[in-house]
């Protein structure tokens, strides 16, 4: 029994990153073997064990065969004549594809370390194209070390095309297309995760409203970058630059969808482009089965951030509406991350990414005015049901037009 320590834990102490997760590999082992020593199996597809002390995953060393469509369509066989360099040229990358024992010694058959050095995305062997996920993966590697020059190397881009073109990615699942899309989102340089699923053709499979922004003019008075898709890609790297959460982020995301249905006849103006984006918004969400809390802020976000920038401008029922859309008297947090993502699309504009977003703060002290609307005294006056429904509406009301008079712009 021989066991490694590889992939990201390798790449990440060569690259002197951070290493946190550790996966091991074991090489001339049974499942017996396992079991005697204490380690828990887990998962029913392929032997991987727990380790008694440490939690740590071992797997065994193991080969696979492509057996059906998707992620999921695979054989694995393990046993102890299965080698080291057996196991590692199923994997994704060469830079994911290194071993090192309990001295260091680097276990290396496909130049993970020079791939490193040249700052490559190079896939392993040509059974890469077996595994639709891999073109996410990639992207999202992409995105991770993007600030460090990698770029994915031209063969393997050309592999990740011929995948977007062989249906192969409408195989995966919306839960396994969601990880990697989400965990993209949050990387510094999430903007790089959709220039590559771009420029391999992956974008118009799987996200076909995002892909259709690109080449879509917008007015140069509001956006000097001119180009939707172009701004799209801004306003979610403000995001990642302002450490904005995944819901935000994905908000930023989709929320010009609708002008990506604007008849070129009409362009560059994209008028109720808001409410048109809501059912392409709706569909992205079912597609990938998005958690709630992302759900709902990118249709809020979609529907109502041309609002946000025209804030100072609304009239005070107006401004009420807005703010009971969001129920902000019981959800104040999804209310401010609204705020945040309105900000990182006025920010994602060529040129304009230090400007100051005045409506940030005039939105907070709204919510806080609507907000300061004591209801016991309206209980007082025998205030009941929908009447006093409509007390709460009115005081509101007040409260608003008194804060937008004093409110200093």
């Amino acid at each position: 029994m021989r066991i490694y320590k590889v992939g990201g834990a390798v790449r990440d102490r060569l690259l002197g990153k951070p290493v946190t997760d550790i996966d091991w590999v074991v090489v001339g082992a049974t499942t017996e073997e396992m079991l005697a020593k204490g380690f828990r199996p887990v998962g029913a597809d392929f032997p991987v064990f727990l380790h008694p002390k440490s939690g740590e995953e071992y797997a065994l060393a193991r080969t696979e065969r492509k057996s059906g469509r998707g992620y999921g369509g695979f054989t694995f066989h393990a046993s102890p004549e299965v080698t080291l360099e057996e196991d590692l040229i199923r994997r994704d990358l060469t830079i994911n594809a290194m071993a090192e024992d309990d001295q260091q010694n680097l276990t290396d058959p496909y130049h993970g370390q020079r791939d490193l050095e040249a700052r490559l995305l190079r896939h392993v062997s040509p059974a890469f194209a077996e595994d639709p996920l891999r073109v996410l993966r990639v992207a999202r590697f992409a995105a991770r070390y993007a600030a460090l020059d990698f770029s994915v190397a031209a063969e393997t881009l050309e592999l990740m095309r011929q995948l977007s073109e062989s249906g192969e990615l409408e195989a995966l699942t919306p839960e396994r297309s969601w990880k990697e899309i989400s965990r993209a989102l949050m990387e510094d340089q999430p903007q790089v995760f959709v220039e590559v699923l771009r420029a391999c053709g992956a974008l118009k499979v799987l996200m076909p409203e995002v892909d259709a922004l690109f080449g879509v003019p917008q007015p140069p008075a509001h956006h000097p970058e001119i180009d939707t898709g172009t701004h799209t890609l801004s306003v979610l790297q403000q995001a990642a630059l302002h450490k904005q959460p995944l819901t935000v982020r994905w908000a930023c995301l989709l929320h010009d969808l609708g002008k990506g249905l604007t008849p070129e006849d009409e362009w560059p103006r994209h008028i109720a482009h808001e409410f048109k984006g809501l059912k392409l918004i709706k569909a992205v969400n079912e597609r990938f089965k998005v958690p709630r809390d992302c759900q709902e802020l990118a249709l809020l976000v979609g529907e109502y951030h041309t609002h946000g920038h025209r804030a100072l401008e609304l009239k005070p029922s107006t401004l009420l509406e807005l703010l009971q859309s969001f129920d902000v008297y019981r959800r104040p947090q999804r209310f401010e991350e609204f705020i945040a993502a309105c900000e990182m699309d006025a920010r994602g504009r060529k040129g304009l990414e230090q400007r100051s977003y005045p409506q940030a703060d005039y939105l907070r002290g709204a919510a806080t005015a609507a907000r300061s609307v004591a209801v016991q005294p309206l209980l007082e006056k025998g205030f009941k049901g929908p009447e006093l429904g409509e007390a709460i509406k009115r005081e509101r009301l007040k409260a608003l037009k008194a804060y937008k008079e004093t409110a200093s712009i």
